[in-house]
């Protein structure tokens, strides 16, 4: 499994423009979310999934990686906006916008990245107050206004 720190300093490098746009790097950029993921499955002492889901592997491991754990699903538009940026990129690499495609999937790489290292370190991360009763019970009534 690839270090968590090789990972964010890879996501570094193609933040300051390491890698030229085109498939390679978008394909590259899915791989380092699976690495991201397979950390979070690793840590819930199951073993990362090699299936895929709607042809991606990555969407597999955050399947995976939601048992037990709805709070996970935080991250779920996360990794699906990675898939879609990695298909814009794949099927047309000399479309204009690649580089910027590119650019936004490197950002939503390290969102990821973010989410999943701050959720090791603090549990609770995910859990909404709009949606989380527990956070809502325990809330103090404010005055508004």
């Amino acid at each position: 499994m690839k270090p968590l720190a090789e990972i964010e300093q890879r996501l570094d490098a193609l933040e300051a423009g390491a890698s030229g746009p085109g498939p390679g790097t978008a394909a590259e950029l899915v791989e380092l979310g699976e690495a991201v993921l397979e950390h979070w499955v690793s840590a819930k002492d199951l073993v990362p999934t090699q299936e895929t889901r709607e042809g991606f592997r990555l969407l597999a491991l955050h399947r995976q990686g939601c048992t037990d754990d709805p709070s996970f699903n935080a991250c779920r538009e996360t990794c699906r906006e990675l898939a879609y940026h990695h298909n814009l990129i794949t099927s047309d690499p000399q479309h204009p916008e690649t580089p910027q495609r590119q650019m936004m999937m490197t950002l939503v790489a390290r969102h990821l990245f973010l989410f999943v290292t701050g959720k090791m370190q603090v549990a609770a991360l995910g859990d909404f107050c709009c949606a989380s009763r527990p956070i809502r019970q325990q809330a103090e009534p404010q005055e508004i206004g």
